[in-house]
């Protein structure tokens, strides 16, 4: 009889520490966090492009991404531009061209990035609207700010992001930046890279 008690003892568990290991792992994985900067910078509005065309002066000029995300040449007129990378558009333009001109050769080069942006908001001693020049983490973006008051609650910090689901409409997500763990290096999730649009909040 004990030993039947037992089984059925450390059978239950086994399966409750089966059980707590996959929430947890469930819950890691539900945070859209990535801690490798991207490889490759993709196009925004409001950012400025040179557009070359080779040989034709008339299609050579400096554009800029509209708020909608689509950018208008002459002869093609408008072309989806946010979410391409300079190469990926260069193409694009290309094979647009194509219907009016013989193998053209085109180049986007990026002049201005104003599509990267992150907000900082709360108990920290310089809330705003950053705009940014190169991939940064959530400590480095917590740096902008200025750092935290002395009433921040700083592992109560998170950052407010919005993803595309499946079905290509948004979702409002908050990630938890449990600032003091992150800084000892036992939190999860760890020192991410910020997406544009991201909102730091400090409680």
């Amino acid at each position: 009889m004990r030993t039947t008690w037992r089984v059925v003892v450390m059978g239950l568990f086994l399966a409750l520490t089966t059980l707590v290991s996959g929430c947890a792992q469930t819950a890691g994985e539900m945070y859209p966090v990535e801690y490798i900067p991207p490889g490759d910078f993709l196009l925004g509005p409001e950012d400025v492009l040179a557009v070359t065309v080779w040989r034709n002066q008339d299609l050579t000029r400096e554009i800029i991404v509209r708020p909608d995300g689509g950018v208008t040449m002459p002869l093609i007129g408008d072309i989806r531009a946010a979410g391409m990378t300079s190469e990926a558009l260069a193409k694009r333009i290309a094979e647009k061209l194509n219907e009016y001109m013989s193998n053209p050769i085109v180049s986007v080069q990026v002049k201005e990035i104003n599509s990267y942006y992150i907000f900082v908001l709360g108990e920290v001693t310089k809330p705003g609207k950053y705009q940014m020049k190169s991939f940064a983490t959530v400590l480095q973006g917590i740096s902008l700010g200025g750092g935290f008051t002395p009433y921040a609650n700083r592992n109560g910090t998170k950052v407010i992001r919005k993803v595309t689901k499946p079905d290509n409409s948004m979702n409002q997500v908050e990630i938890p930046v449990r600032y003091n763990d992150v800084i000892a290096g036992k939190a999860t999730p760890g020192n991410f890279y910020l997406h544009s649009g991201d909102i730091i909040v400090v409680p």
